[in-house]
């Protein structure tokens, strides 16, 4: 049977929820690096990851190597939150590779396997410091799917699905919304301190340093650092949601470093784990860190397999520069040959923005045409997804790990994509 023909179970008893089978139709069976292999043997360059999962490459042998040994010597697997040697060593070798290079002194919380649970904590916690429940986000952010999370996310085919008020949450302009000359928050500061806007004194404002899933828009550190101004003179808690952006994935270990701020609470989740293994955390100042014992809890909470691959990763990546060192480089390549491709083409507008290993490809003045692109180099055999809140962006999340060659092939492959699909109209 063809992997095509093999997708009919999925068709037949897979809930009509699934999504991503719908942009990559074919029967995934095996992976290394940066290259997936389908039941019928044939192979894809990988430019999504996981969508940021995988920053690190599929089953990257470092990691393989130390989960493999820790299940034959009968590790623990699952521990709810109790202390386990595997937890105790990745709690050390954060502290030591993580926090004590940037100077964060935050306490860690582990919650529940996936990034909305991290979100629905940060939220939660805030809300329990302050005494307050108004949090401001902002327009096309994507924090997660239940319910807490789903209020602050900005995409309206997401927020329809929740079937109840989603309350508590302002929606104010991300960093240029409203054009590039325009500083938008002079419009948070003014409603903050007029007691006519009808703004509340927020519990905390939740921000991307960059929004993956709202079209892969970028921050500024001039506006990152304003808005920690903000949030600092008033007591409002400062929460940096660093699901996609973090890990190395801009170029730095957190999205936010570039600005040189210190959140008062970090959502850690996606390739914290280096495996692809289900893992969260939240970072939280000390101060904050108000919870009574069991306030929140999940049978999950305690993923001790990717404790272990999340420490190897960090002491094989993070104990010296050389990995950042090569992130900054493969970037310069992407962000040129993006440049190049919207410069060949003027009439469609193109739009090029992103960090590290997180680019986009936007092109407003045609709302189709990157799903158009994503499509074709699939039938190529690349895997590259969109984002946007009409898909309008062609999304570069290729694992950090990737070769140089494997990137160049990987844009050929969109070069061609774009030229085949423009010639078909």
């Amino acid at each position: 049977m063809s992997s095509r023909a093999a997708l009919d179970v999925f068709d037949r008893r897979e809930s009509e929820v699934r999504g991503y089978i719908r942009s990559f139709p074919t029967v995934f069976d095996r992976a290394t690096g940066s290259t997936l292999v389908d039941a019928d043997g044939r192979e894809y360059l990988d430019f999504f990851a996981g969508a940021g999962v995988l920053n690190y490459g599929h089953n990257n042998p470092v990691f393989t190597g130390a989960l493999i040994e820790y299940l034959e010597r009968d590790g623990i697997i699952h521990g709810l939150d109790m202390a386990t040697s595997a937890k105790k060593a990745f709690i050390e070798a954060f502290e030591r590779l993580v926090l004590a290079p940037r100077g964060l002194d935050h306490k860690l919380q582990f919650t529940g396997p996936t990034g909305a649970n991290a979100v629905e904590a940060a939220l939660k916690v805030a809300r329990q410091a302050t005494g307050r429940s108004t949090v401001v986000a902002f327009t096309n952010a994507f924090h997660g799917l239940s319910l807490g999370s789903l209020a602050a996310t900005g995409n309206s085919h997401y927020r329809g699905a929740a079937g109840v008020g989603l309350d508590d949450v302002a929606r104010l302009p991300y960093d240029g919304y409203l054009g590039a000359d325009i500083d938008t928050l002079d419009l948070l500061e003014k409603m903050l301190d007029d007691p006519g806007s009808g703004l509340d004194l927020p519990a905390a404002v939740i921000v991307e340093a960059v929004q993956g899933e709202g079209g892969i828009n970028v921050a500024s550190a001039a506006w990152l650092q304003r808005l920690r101004e903000i949030t600092a003179a008033r007591g409002i808690l400062l929460i940096l949601d660093e699901i996609q952006a973090g890990v190395g994935r801009t170029g730095a270990f957190f999205g936010f470093e570039d600005a040189g701020i210190v959140p008062d609470v970090v959502t850690v989740s996606k390739s914290i784990s280096g495996s692809g293994l289900p893992m969260s955390l939240v970072l939280l100042r000390p101060d904050v860190d108000v919870w009574k014992p069991g306030q929140h809890t999940g049978t999950f909470r305690g993923n001790n397999l990717a404790f272990v691959s999340a420490r190897v990763a960090l002491e094989t990546y993070w104990a010296d520069s050389a990995f950042t060192d090569a992130i900054a480089a493969k970037s310069e390549l992407l962000r040129i040959e993006l440049e190049r491709i919207a410069a060949d083409h003027p009439d469609e507008g193109f739009v090029v923005r992103g960090r590290g290993l997180m680019y986009g490809l936007a092109c407003d003045s045609d709302r189709t045409l990157a799903g158009r692109i994503s499509a074709e180099a699939f039938r190529r055999g690349l895997v590259i997804e969109t984002s946007g809140a009409f898909d309008e962006v062609l999304k570069f999340l290729p694992a950090l790990t990737i070769s140089e060659e494997e990137l160049d092939r990987g844009l050929a492959i969109v070069r061609d994509s774009l030229d085949v699909v423009l010639a078909a109209g």
